[in-house]
């Protein structure tokens, strides 16, 4: 028999189908038997979404696992370019050795021999990588602790996966479905275990549950637990503020901030005065970086020939992201409806991702779960996966083509700038549906329903008490952060 909550949800019909409102999704559900029908919440009561979203996104992560064979049988320990040839190129194995956890050394408080000195990754991350090593076994061949390593890392990532899963299944409690957009992400399947982006990923998924349950303080807990891990979580408290300037929710927002803070301090402080010089390889290494893979600024360097400096980079860079932080910021202030949590999280992400000087395969992994939130339209986030895949393949055969020698196996140079461009447009692509549901809220499909800010916590239908432009003027009602009717928007209605 269904659970009571199951009958509830039922009655109330406040789950959302896809296959009944995303003709995508309806096509693509023929393979498991059709759309869902009125009577499927009648099926096994123990089959609730949450947990088909969590077992798929498993059952996905496990074939990004065998993806990855034939670099662990023997493709990363021959030197040869056969582990980019067969797209498996993982980061974990080959720098158990090269940052010292195979003569084990501590993460910031060891130096390292060759080029890097200390551990260039943050604290959280660090640590995620030593507890790995602990549970690797010390004997044995290094090959064979190598694959050990990797082994271990990708059970510890496998919970992240689910975790990531379960959170934005949870995050939207109408559209739990949302998230199979996560669990079956081509570019999240192949990307996954190449490094450990997924530990900051899973952390910010979390944070954003606990933004849609009003928990404001744990919010800010785990953004800031997520920056110890990876920089970019911080970037979510900018349009944040945004939001709660224009709803006029500044308590919310100052304990999202406190937590964040205390939290990024409790982990980075001890680290920060036993070691200074290794906790801060990593700021130093990402502003000492030079140009490099998957960024519009190589293609620059590539096509004219001559480099940049890296201090005129970093500038450029940073100009252009506080360029598009303020457009995001207008937006937020200035749209006819105050924009969702999720479309800005994902824009301010998807920013820093467009301009920055480097752009790693794995990157993808921080805007998947805030696509969903933001546009969880199947048609449109698999155009932008397709266009992350043939990144994904392009990177790996244009290493294969630098590594092989005068044999030139693998992608040109022109390749491979092709593939940073479709990479670059379709994220671009996505950024601009997102811009324009924000701007035509009645285009917005997860407010076709009346909703307003579903996972938005004390956003959520809160009214405006600060905006610019035309949202200033007057209208049909002086709240324009409430549900939307097709009246109130110029549609009319079948009553009207």
């Amino acid at each position: 028999m269904p659970s009571a909550e199951e009958t509830t949800v039922h009655q109330d019909q406040s789950v959302v189908a896809p296959t009944r409102r995303d003709s995508v999704a309806a096509a693509g559900s023929e393979l498991i038997g059709g759309p869902a029908g009125r009577w499927a919440w009648l099926g096994s009561s123990r089959l609730t979404p949450v947990r088909v979203v969590a077992l798929v996104a498993l059952g996905m992560f496990a074939l990004g696992l065998a993806q990855k064979m034939p670099c662990y049988d023997w493709a990363w320990f021959r030197g040869t370019s056969s582990q980019y040839t067969h797209a498996c190129y993982s980061d974990i194995p080959h720098l158990y050795l090269g940052r010292g956890f195979a003569d084990g050394r501590i993460p910031y408080f060891d130096q390292l021999s060759g080029d890097m000195d200390y551990l260039e990754y943050p604290v959280l991350t660090g640590l995620f990588m030593q507890v790995a090593s602990w549970f690797t076994p010390s004997g044995g061949t290094l090959i064979h602790r190598e694959q050990v390593y990797w082994l271990v890392n990708a059970g510890m990532l496998t919970v992240c996966a689910a975790v990531i899963a379960v959170c934005t299944a949870r995050t939207h409690r109408r559209r739990p479905w949302d998230a199979l957009l996560v669990a079956l992400a081509p570019a999240f399947v192949l990307t996954a275990t190449i490094n450990w982006d997924l530990l900051a990923v899973a952390l910010t998924a979390a944070a954003m549950l606990m933004w849609s349950r009003g928990r404001n303080l744990a919010f800010g807990i785990l953004i800031g637990l997520a920056t110890a891990a990876k920089l970019y979580p911080v970037l979510l408290l900018g349009p944040l503020l945004v939001l709660c300037w224009r709803a006029g929710k500044y308590r919310a927002y100052g304990a999202a901030v406190l937590g964040a803070a205390g939290a990024w301090l409790v982990v980075n402080l001890p680290v920060m005065l036993l070691a200074p010089e290794g906790w801060k390889k990593f700021y130093a290494f990402s502003q000492e970086r030079q140009v490099d893979f998957g960024s519009f600024w190589l293609i620059i360097t590539q096509r004219t020939g001559s480099g940049f400096e890296v201090g005129t980079v970093n500038t450029y860079a940073t100009l252009l992201m506080l360029l598009a932080c303020a457009g995001i910021g207008a937006l937020a202030l200035m749209a006819p409806r105050r924009p969702r949590f999720g479309q800005l999280a994902f824009l301010v992400v998807a920013a820093f991702i467009l301009t920055n000087k480097v752009y790693s395969p794995q990157y993808v992994l921080w805007l998947v779960p805030l696509a969903a939130l933001a546009r969880p339209r199947w048609r449109d986030f698999l155009i932008w996966q397709a266009c992350e895949v043939m990144y994904y393949l392009g990177i790996w055969m244009y290493l294969a083509y630098t590594s092989s020698g005068d044999a030139h196996k693998g992608l040109p140079t022109e390749g491979y700038q092709l593939a940073i461009a479709i990479h670059l447009a379709g994220t671009l692509y996505l950024c601009a549906l997102v811009v324009r549901d924000a701007l035509l809220p009645e285009r917005d499909g997860v407010r076709t329903d009346g909703s307003d800010d579903p996972s938005g916590g004390v956003l959520d239908g809160a009214p405006d008490v600060f905006v610019l432009g035309d949202a200033a003027r007057p209208g049909p009602r002086e709240d324009r952060s409430g549900p939307w009717t097709e009246v109130e928007w110029g549609r009319p209605s079948e009553d009207a």
